[in-house]
């Protein structure tokens, strides 16, 4: 049983978070996630579970922000038959649902006020009331938390609970984006071509050091959820395939400098141009400022003294 297998990385930082988390996961300390979008809060979460010693027992993910404020209450604690309208049987609740288990609060910043002080209340003694009932119930659960603002700026705010920011951030853990771990990007790259592969059953593609160099650079604002869909991607559409810097999303060469467009030294008018008329006048041009030194005039067009010989013959440039 290893949970840490698939946190892929060797940043000092993250290595740094990876053995926090295990010593964590021995016990049943509450934990607060935090990281930017797409950073694998919820892998981390369940890393934790399956360390722990509820790892027999289930894993409940709830995405705090898609629970309705109306529904929060019943969804989380659950309701009695006839409690309000529309409630035509009992609901044993997700935290209930969950007894000796763990249960993943994500987004827990986007709880309302009248939630955060239930989930208070429970974290505080184990205590679950249902809606419409007068007792209560002791629930043996193990919350994690996760969110990705700023809970204490959110505190300071008055949009979240002190109490509440107080009671889930005994144990911090701050997962560091992608762009802060960029030794993980190719290891990654690497773990998520070679899955996607298997799971389609398609070679997996390869990549040019000019293309890695180019991931490697890319600030990844999705983090480590961008970089799987994009591995996704280009195992389907380029199976086998050497990958080259072309063969990237625009956005993603964009942030590289050595790919991108530079200023045109010569501008093609609308109407086009002849070829040979331009070759002649820039062999004027660097004749002149070479004071008839053919040589250097040759240096100037970066061609040898034999090609501008060759080419003032051709176009009759008798100088």
């Amino acid at each position: 049983m290893n949970g840490f297998k698939a946190l892929i990385g060797s940043a000092p930082a993250f290595e740094a978070l990876i053995r926090s988390t295990q010593m964590v996961a021995t016990t049943d300390v509450t934990a607060l996630i935090i990281g930017e979008t797409g950073t694998g809060k919820e892998l981390m979460a369940k890393a934790i579970h399956v360390e722990s010693h509820r790892f027999h027992k289930v894993f409940t993910a709830i995405n705090c922000a898609a629970l309705p404020d109306e529904l929060a209450e019943s969804e989380l604690f659950g309701h009695r038959r006839g409690a309000f309208s529309g409630a035509t049987h009992d609901h044993l609740g997700r935290l209930r649902a969950s007894e000796g288990g763990t249960v993943f609060l994500d987004e827990v910043n986007e709880l309302s006020p009248a939630i955060q002080a239930k989930l208070l209340r429970f974290l505080e003694s184990g205590e679950c009331q249902a809606i419409g009932e007068t007792h209560t119930h002791h629930c043996n659960v193990r919350i994690i938390a996760a969110t990705n603002c700023d809970l204490h700026q959110w505190v300071e705010e008055g949009r979240f609970r002190k109490d509440l920011y107080y009671r889930l951030h005994v144990v911090p853990l701050a997962i560091p984006p992608l762009r802060e771990r960029k030794e993980d990007i190719n290891p990654l790259i690497h773990h998520f071509c070679n899955f996607f592969s298997r799971q389609y059953k398609l070679a997996s593609p390869q990549f040019s050091k000019t293309a890695l160099s180019i991931l490697n650079s890319y600030h990844w604002p999705g983090n480590i959820r961008e970089l799987r869909n994009f591995c996704e991607r280009i195992v389907v559409l380029l199976p086998g395939k050497i990958i080259e810097p072309q063969n990237l999303p625009f956005e993603m060469q964009g942030k590289d400098s050595s790919i991108t467009t530079k200023a045109p030294i010569i501008t093609l008018p609308e109407n086009g141009l002849a070829l040979d008329q331009v070759e002649i006048e820039l062999i004027h041009q660097a004749i002149a400022r070479a004071q008839g030194n053919r040589s250097k005039a040759a240096r100037l067009l970066g061609i040898s003294r034999d090609t501008l010989c060759y080419r003032m013959q051709k176009h009759a440039i008798d100088i």
